[in-house]
């Protein structure tokens, strides 16, 4: 298991094999975040807060007018408030920052990471504030030496230019890539827990990425349906899907020498080879119940497909696990028809099914279990 390490916390020894890792004298007072919608958005309206330095770059020109004119507003039932804060388009940001938070839709990260390298210090970092594996994307335009990984999952959306709604807590994590634990990645560690103060600076940041396609997989089969997240993973007759998408992830992630680890309901010991159908059906159960506490009933995802209709981060996490299936030989059904399906639904090829019905989109995910073998 994944620990929780306290900012004090980091060993002399550790300290000093830290060399070309450490955050400025003065600390990340100021922070570029790239990428100001729903995480992006609500993480640097905290920040500055609590008094950091924050500029903010979006491609949305109408939204970043509306943080110019009428500052950032943050709405939702944990909290209502607005800041002030410079924000500029791609075109128009110049400068350089010592930190950097890379927030954008994950299939944005190789147009992202190329606008955003100029304006990153020599010595700067940046952090993936991602769903998917995009530290592995960055590592090619920075140097992996560069590129931290971050794993967020609270409840978030972008509402309209210039505001985001923050619907729910949910786990905020840290590392470096290599599971160091850096005094830089302390430093970030600090600044999150601005915003979340139960934030996990950890060791095994791919761990938990992993963990968030498992995750994000099911997100995916809930969103080829009108339910909501939590009516979704109830629903009886489709728990055996959910299972074995989750088991699938996971034989992926194991060929893979991952350890993932677990977060608000999702265990991914419960999906692991050996496990029992009862521990999978007691994780869904408690995904049900976090999500049920969320005033975000459904997914980022179907918000996507049924309401801004535009493309999902499909190819960039599920994507992934197809990708890794086929490098290590491990079959991954389910995952591959997610992807057409998604695919269908964004060509206009396909509708989602009804909430509370037994639709098409459903039945061809149960149809395709069948001969699935662990």
């Amino acid at each position: 298991m994944d620990r929780v390490i306290p900012e004090e916390s980091s060993p002399p020894d550790q300290r000093e094999r830290d060399t070309g890792t450490h955050p400025p004298e003065d600390g990340f007072h100021r922070v570029l975040i790239w990428g100001a919608g729903a995480i992006g958005g609500i993480l640097g309206a905290y920040l500055i807060r609590a008094g950091v330095d924050v500029t903010f770059v979006d491609v949305a020109a109408e939204h970043v007018r509306a943080i110019r004119t009428t500052g950032l507003h943050v709405t939702g039932p944990i909290e209502d408030f607005t800041v002030q804060a410079p924000a500029f388009t791609p075109d128009d940001v110049t400068g350089q920052w010592p930190l950097a938070l890379l927030c954008t839709k994950a299939q944005d990260t190789q147009t992202a990471g190329e606008a955003l390298l100029p304006h990153v210090t020599p010595g700067g970092a940046v952090v993936s504030v991602q769903n998917g594996l995009n530290p592995l994307i960055l590592n090619r335009i920075f140097g992996s030496e560069r590129v931290l990984g971050s794993f967020v999952n609270f409840g978030a959306d972008y509402l309209e230019p210039g505001v985001v709604t923050y619907a729910g807590r949910g786990a905020v994590v840290v590392g470096e890539q290599n599971g160091d634990l850096t005094e830089r990645a302390h430093a970030i560690h600090t600044l999150l827990r601005h915003f979340e103060p139960m934030a996990v600076l950890s060791g095994n940041i791919m761990g938990y990425l992993w963990s968030k396609l498992g995750y994000g997989a099911l997100l995916f089969a809930t969103a080829v349906t009108d339910d909501g997240i939590a009516d979704a993973l109830a629903r009886p007759e489709n728990r055996g899907v959910y299972i074995e998408l989750g088991r699938e992830v996971m034989r992926v992630a194991r060929a893979h020498d991952v350890t993932p680890e677990g977060f608000n309901g999702f265990d991914p010991a419960a999906f692991l080879p050996g496990a029992s159908d009862v521990q999978a059906r007691a994780s869904l159960d408690a995904m049900v119940a976090f999500n049920r506490r969320s005033a975000k009933t459904h997914s980022g995802i179907w918000r996507d497909l049924a309401v801004r209709k535009r493309r999902t981060e499909v190819d960039a996490q599920v994507g992934w696990i197809v990708h890794f299936g086929k490098e290590h030989g491990v079959p991954t059904p389910l995952s591959s028809l997610i992807l057409k399906l998604i695919h269908d639904i964004e060509d206009g090829n396909r509708t989602l099914d009804p909430a509370g019905e037994d639709g098409p989109n459903m039945r061809a995910l149960r149809a395709a279990m069948q001969g699935v073998t662990a």
